[in-house]
């Protein structure tokens, strides 16, 4: 197992870097998918997406 998977490991060790990051943006978005049960369109999924992880701020301002 490790004979298949030793460049990454060397590159770990090279440069810090893991794929952490998208693997959690990646479970993000398959629980939106999930979660609709299916969507009509691929725009429509696109949208979902942006919706939900887009980290928009969407309560209005305080005045």
């Amino acid at each position: 197992m490790i004979k298949n998977h030793l460049t990454g490991i060397l590159n770990y060790f090279d440069h810090r870097l893991t794929s952490a990051g998208a693997e959690g943006i990646n479970s993000r978005i398959q629980a939106v998918k999930v979660a609709a049960r299916g969507f009509r369109t691929k725009e429509g999924f696109k949208t979902a997406i942006y919706f939900h992880l887009g980290g928009l701020d969407l309560y209005p301002a305080a005045s």
